[in-house]
């Protein structure tokens, strides 16, 4: 819904506008060669009735990744898109790093507004009715009580499932930055500051005796004390303590399901 908000805005300051969505959590390592990228997608999409994706090579079969399935095909705009999949288990991940036809999913996306609308219009038709009725409002006053009202309404569903594995015109262009998801312990671990013993600690006060390179995370501003402790990932929540070792880091998505299965799905 905030996506299709965002575009009916945009279509009233500019019918011929290119949009650009991406996620607020992830590590961009090169910005010129990142611009690079938008660069082009935006020239393409701008002439091309396509949705556009970025996808991120793999480096190695994670878990905690959603992949895309691409065409070898040599088009002009990039690769088609196959086919979406979630997050798959070992196994199956490290068979699409073999195949040499998956990159990891960016949830990066670029399109132009006619694309994107007519796409919202095709698929989610109800939620574009009722969010179009309020293009008098959109970037006025009134605008606040229109969608205050409204976005109660709207389907909760994600751009991947409402509009991306419906598309046909889905095509994805492989990107040449660097790329964290920092949603990933591992990857948020890489990227933080670390202390002269490796440790990495993120919101906690912390008492570390003969503690080496764990990540160590609350959400509560808690004091942790920890000795004897080597790479571990520890993961301090409001209702939930995880502390896990950091080589079997692929495992928390199987866990975390173990915890909701048990504890109900409120437990994450």
């Amino acid at each position: 819904p905030c996506i299709l908000l965002a575009a009916l805005k945009i279509q009233k300051m500019n019918p011929n506008g290119v949009m650009l969505v991406a996620p607020s959590d992830h590590w961009i390592e090169d910005e010129a060669a990142f611009c690079d990228n938008i660069q082009t997608a935006f020239d393409t999409c701008a002439t091309s009735d396509i949705l556009m994706t970025l996808g991120i090579k793999p480096t190695f079969p994670n878990t905690g990744y959603g992949y895309i399935q691409f065409a070898k095909d040599d088009y002009s705009v990039g690769n088609k898109v196959v086919r979406f999949t979630e997050k798959p288990d070992y196994e199956k991940a490290k068979s699409f790093l073999a195949s040499g036809d998956f990159v990891w999913n960016s949830g990066i996306f670029i399109w132009s507004i006619d694309t994107i609308l007519k796409a919202f219009k095709n698929d989610l038709p109800e939620m574009y009715s009722l969010f179009v009725e309020g293009m008098e409002v959109y970037n006025t006053n009134a605008e606040t009580d229109f969608v205050n009202e409204r976005f109660g309404e709207a389907d909760n569903i994600s751009i991947d499932y409402g509009i991306m594995e419906k598309a046909t015109n889905v095509f994805m262009l492989p990107a040449n930055f660097d790329w964290n998801d920092l949603g990933a312990w591992g990857a948020l671990y890489d990227k933080v500051d670390k202390s002269d013993s490796k440790n990495a600690v993120v919101g906690a006060k912390t008492l570390l005796n003969d503690a080496t390179g764990n990540l160590i995370y609350s959400s509560t501003d808690r004091i942790i004390v920890a000795e004897g402790l080597n790479d571990f990932i520890v993961v301090d929540k409001e209702d939930v303590l995880l502390i896990f070792p950091k080589e079997k880091e692929q495992e928390i998505k199987r866990i975390l399901n173990q915890v909701k299965a048990r504890f109900g799905p409120d437990y994450t």
